[in-house]
């Protein structure tokens, strides 16, 4: 066996966690190398659904060029109010986009850079943090330079977080729930708030605070997602707690968005709206908790 040491996002980093999946928490253990699918229900290689600069992120994503999205199919989630629900749960994942290789994907990364785009922000990459690793390793290699945002749901292994250490410049995780019940009724996960904390703890760990440049785009550092949801189901005030113990004076969105989409008809506690006073008073919360906000 070759002793030296593998780079941050070279192939055979990867392959003990796909071939016995333990990419994500979930820990399926299935071969996703032979084809067989796990609960992310995506093999080996990754599906993009579409690919493109975005507008409509955060100010400090876009700046002038937008945000160079790349929208990749299937979830490890799997949120019964989801918003991306045609994308992130669809009756085949290989049905919502392409399957295609990380060298493809290193060439929409360098094609959106070279639209103006001010990053390349991978929405819902986890369950293929193996491919996208490999793509930004490659792209780099071929004159990428601008920052990597990893747009996750925060339902993310240490494991994984430490091996794309060196490839993200920013980090961009929901942190969905202070209560492991909802987060068990409402994404399907046992454990959410002990796994996002952990996971934020280590993107912070390599990242840092939020940083930005001049004209106040995002250059480096963590930028937290939070959407509040109807009757206080997440327990925001915890929530918030959470993010502020793990990484200190990070940024984090505070997010109104919230409306009944998937399969939320099925639980009528989701049905109700959020008052904007209330997302009002748990962002000056935030503040309070010296988090800075990023939700302009």
């Amino acid at each position: 066996m070759s002793s030296r040491v593998h780079k941050p996002g070279e192939p055979q980093q990867w392959a003990d966690l796909v071939r016995d999946c333990v990419l994500c928490p979930r820990a399926c253990h299935v071969d996703r190398m032979a084809g067989q699918l796990g609960a992310c229900r995506c093999g080996a290689r990754a599906v993009v659904a579409s690919a493109g600069p975005h507008f409509g992120e955060e100010r400090c994503l876009v700046g002038t060029g937008g945000s160079g999205t790349i929208f990749l199919a299937g979830c490890n989630l799997d949120c019964v109010f989801c918003q991306n629900c045609d994308i992130s749960h669809p009756p085949s994942v290989r049905a919502a986009g392409r399957e295609i290789e990380p060298e493809q994907i290193a060439a929409l990364a360098l094609g959106l850079e070279a639209r103006g785009c001010e990053n390349i922000n991978f929405v819902s990459p986890t369950h293929v943090a193996h491919a996208v690793a490999e793509a930004v390793a490659i792209a780099r290699q071929e004159g990428l330079r601008v920052p990597i945002v990893y747009n996750c749901g925060g339902y993310d292994s240490v494991e994984t977080l430490h091996r794309l250490e060196g490839l993200i410049e920013v980090y961009m995780p929901d942190f969905k729930w202070a209560d492991a019940d909802a987060g068990r009724r409402y994404s399907g996960v046992p454990d959410y708030p002990a796994i996002a904390t952990a996971a934020l703890r280590e993107m912070y760990r390599q990242v840092g605070p939020l940083v930005t440049d001049a004209r106040g785009v995002a250059v480096r550092g963590v930028l937290v997602r939070h959407l509040v949801m109807p009757g206080d189901l997440a327990r925001s005030r915890e929530v918030i707690d959470f993010v502020a113990a793990a990484a200190p004076a990070c940024a984090i969105n505070v997010m109104a968005q919230y409306r009944p989409c998937h399969r939320a008809a099925e639980y009528p506690e989701l049905l109700a709206p959020v008052a904007r006073r209330t997302v009002a008073a748990l962002r000056q919360y935030a503040v309070d908790r010296g988090l800075v906000r990023a939700d302009h």
